[in-house]
């Protein structure tokens, strides 16, 4: 692939009209979908009157349309309760060291297997989903760690890159390309992000190597690269660079293609207007694909709750929505068909982007897990607060 993809002013004009992240005049109900999805997972409605209880969900920011919410939560009579985290690391941290009550959670693909082999999380039982694997949009099944979701069902998935001011880019500078974080006219004005796969990852793939490398030496080498990032850069960063480019201190974020397209399109309801003066651009030298999967806690107490919730997400009307408000891809097919066109051309990558993507997987080896870890000790152990 010769030519990556760069969110342009036309782009984002085309996904304001179709929608992303706007409220249409009407308020849209989604409930007789969601009582639909229940049904078919097996789900019971409490008795008239009677409080539905809660759906506790451990999310990354920004990650549910708040219209999908409202009709689950009014069709079962039911509370949707969510928290966030920053970094697949810190969720794992957290339920590590005792966080419990979460019913679904949504790790990144190749950290499901972990939490698989460490009880973590329950299998899939697809009879109580069925929309899943009827509405699965097989053309994504490339970018799938686990084609069988055995333990994890594909929710959304996000590229990684630059999101940047466009007028503060060097005349000359290529965006597309990793060599652009060591620009010393950029220097203090990049955030890199907060996250050891997605960094590490970047290192390699700016060399040549695979994102999944195991090679030590190879690991070395994109440690060094990444430490030649880090002195032109202010911090890493895994969520406040969405404002902070927007709003001008930081002038390239290496972030997310979900998070980017949502600041470039504006939202009408919060008084955004759209921002034809950021950009976002995938390295030409290879970036990250990864999806992010809805799984089941091991100790959730709503397991009714969470497979219903699972198969209302791949209703085809509920998808749509929630597509227009992530800027982003759920791998739902009836959803996608139904976006308008110029917004689906703008959020779902073709077979020709798709090629110099890179997809994250786990490690099941320790001893690989333990020379990541230590690699991104090193690079952050000279943080001492990068400016």
């Amino acid at each position: 692939m010769t030519k990556m993809m760069k969110f342009s002013a036309v782009a984002a004009a085309a996904a304001i009209v179709a929608g992303c992240q706007q409220a249409s005049e009407d308020e849209v109900d989604l409930s007789p979908y969601a009582l639909a999805a229940a049904d078919a997972s097996g789900y019971t409605l409490p008795e008239s009157g009677k409080d539905g209880g809660e759906l506790h969900i451990y999310t990354w920011s920004d990650y549910l349309s708040p219209d999908v919410q409202a009709g689950f939560e009014k069709a079962l009579g039911v509370k949707v309760v969510i928290d966030t985290f920053e970094s697949n690391e810190a969720m794992y941290a957290k339920l590590k060291a005792g966080g419990t009550g979460y019913d679904i959670i949504t790790p990144s693909s190749y950290q499901v297997a972990l939490m698989a082999k460490e009880g973590m999380i329950e299998k899939i039982d697809h009879a109580k989903c069925p929309n899943v694997k009827a509405n699965f949009d097989k053309s994504f099944a490339s970018q799938i760690i686990d084609p069988e979701f055995a333990y994890s069902v594909p929710y959304t998935v996000t590229y990684t890159g630059f999101m940047y001011a466009k007028d503060k880019i060097p005349e000359g500078a290529d965006v597309e390309s990793w060599k652009i974080l060591e620009n010393s006219a950029l220097k203090g004005r990049i955030t890199l992000l907060d996250d050891i796969r997605e960094v590490i990852g970047a290192g390699l793939m700016s060399l040549g190597y695979s994102i999944n490398s195991t090679t030590p030496a190879e690991i070395d080498a994109a440690v060094a690269q990444v430490l030649k990032w880090k002195s032109n850069s202010r911090k890493f960063d895994a969520e406040s660079y969405k404002t902070e480019v927007a709003g001008g201190s930081t002038w390239i974020g290496h972030g997310y293609s979900t998070d980017a397209t949502q600041v470039i399109v504006g939202d009408e309801d919060e008084g955004m207007a759209p921002r034809d003066d950021i950009g976002f651009a995938l390295p030409k030298e290879g970036f990250t694909i990864a999806f992010d999967e809805m799984v089941v806690a091991k100790d959730s107490r709503r397991k009714d709750l969470a497979y219903a919730f699972i198969n209302y997400i791949y209703s085809g009307e509920v998808a749509k929505v929630n597509m227009e408000f992530l800027c982003g891809p759920n791998p739902v097919r009836p959803g996608i068909e139904l976006l308008d066109e110029d917004y689906r051309n703008l959020i779902v990558l073709s077979p020709e982007k798709l090629s110099n993507g890179q997809v994250l997987k786990g490690f099941e080896d320790p001893a690989v897990n333990e020379l990541y870890n230590k690699a991104w000790d090193k690079i952050k152990a000279t943080e001492a607060k990068l400016k």
